[in-house]
């Protein structure tokens, strides 16, 4: 018994990854058995309950003709720091998006999405399954937006997060498996009382290279290992409230040693009434010292609020505050404070988006240096 355990623990990774594939495997290929096989298989399937499921699968087939778009937008800049140097503040968003959608026998529907970011060849994709009883499957590679990852900032805005104008704020939220090569699987909607969404995301190696088809990343030292996370969101509660909370949990290493689990957590919430739209969240990464050689981080703690107004259908306005501390072994703490005032006005096709960012100890550095104003000026016109 003590021998099965050890097997089944040492290739998790390798289940996980067929599970995930034998769900989906259908998409790529057709079945085909004789009348003896498919009998026996069956009966053997019935016999411990996996029938419904069996059927369900047994539906599936060649994948009927799809669709590809490319989506994007024609997005110019203009960014500029005030007592700091810049450069040219010019700046053009080229980034664009493929998209590949298709439907198979059952009514399963996947997508496969491939992003193209600024200046930059294929950066990262995902595949997607949503079936129509047994949720939604995401392959995950590089995309974000995964586990916890989806929490980072909710805060409602007219443009952008509070660091994410282009005044470098260096902040550090949660991820958790976000930016690596991930699985996740979304409940179905019918398993979940109204209004509720859950998530539940895993990473075989956290943080490694995104990967290309029948190739392994990973270096003879590793500092991360496998990790999970899980989400839970709540829009039933009443009118115009979404509740969210999230946990993630990540293997340490040290020199090929388990240090710890770096975990993470948040929990927040956002209320429309009318026009208005306010929100807080509170979120926390907890990281390992990982050595005695001091200085190293213990985790941060941040805290976010903002508040958004839609005057017309044509004009929004928002403000922002995020504040994160950080604490140091054998250090003193820092708080970096990112303040934001945005506004954007649509006229068609055509948008035009600014805002004004207040940066206080950047990257977590205190000094005059790292002390930022700035403002960032867009105007996108999508295609």
């Amino acid at each position: 018994m003590l021998q099965i355990c050890n097997n089944i623990k040492k290739y998790k990774q390798i289940i996980a990854f067929l599970i995930f594939f034998g769900l989906s495997s259908g998409i790529f290929t057709s079945i085909h058995m004789n009348i003896i096989i498919k009998e026996l298989t069956m009966n053997k399937l019935s016999k411990i309950g996996l029938s419904a499921l069996c059927g369900s699968l047994a539906a599936i087939s060649s994948a009927s003709a799809g669709d590809l778009t490319v989506t994007g937008g024609a997005n110019a800049t203009y960014t500029s720091e005030d007592n700091a140097t810049t450069g040219n503040p010019l700046g053009m968003a080229s980034a664009v998006t493929f998209k590949g959608t298709g439907e198979l026998d059952n009514g399963t529907t996947f997508a496969l999405t491939l992003d193209s970011t600024d200046q930059d060849a294929y950066s990262a994709g995902q595949i997607v399954m949503t079936t129509p009883s047994m949720g939604t499957f995401a392959f995950d590679q590089g995309a974000g937006g995964r586990g916890i990852d989806r929490l980072d900032d909710k805060m409602p805005t007219a443009w952008e997060e509070t660091d994410g104008t282009g005044i470098g704020a260096g902040l550090q939220t949660v991820s958790g498996i976000g930016g690596s090569q991930a699985i996740e699987w979304g409940a179905p909607s019918d398993m979940m009382p109204d209004g509720v969404s859950l998530y539940l995301g895993y990473t075989p190696k956290a943080g490694q290279s995104l990967i290309n088809d029948k190739a392994s990343g990973g270096t003879g030292v590793e500092n991360k290992g496998s990790g999970w996370d899980l989400v839970v969101e709540h829009s039933g509660l009443m009118d115009g409230l979404n509740a969210f909370a999230g946990y993630s949990q990540v293997e340490q290493f040290v020199d090929n040693t388990n240090d710890g689990d770096q975990t993470e957590y948040a929990l927040g919430a956002t209320y429309a009434v009318g026009s208005v739209t306010v929100g807080y969240q509170y979120t926390r990464s907890n990281r390992q010292p990982g050595s005695s050689t001091g200085g190293e981080v213990e985790y941060y703690e941040n805290n976010a609020y903002g508040v958004s107004f839609n005057v017309n259908d044509d004009l929004s306005l928002s403000y922002g505050v995020h504040t994160s501390d950080v604490s140091k072994s054998g250090a003193a703490d820092v708080e970096l404070e990112a303040t934001s005032l945005q506004i954007a006005y649509s006229m068609g096709g055509a948008t035009i988006k600014i805002a004004e960012t207040s940066i206080d100890n950047a990257s977590y550095q205190t000094g005059a240096a790292f002390d930022k104003d700035g403002t960032s000026m867009m105007l996108s016109l999508a295609f």
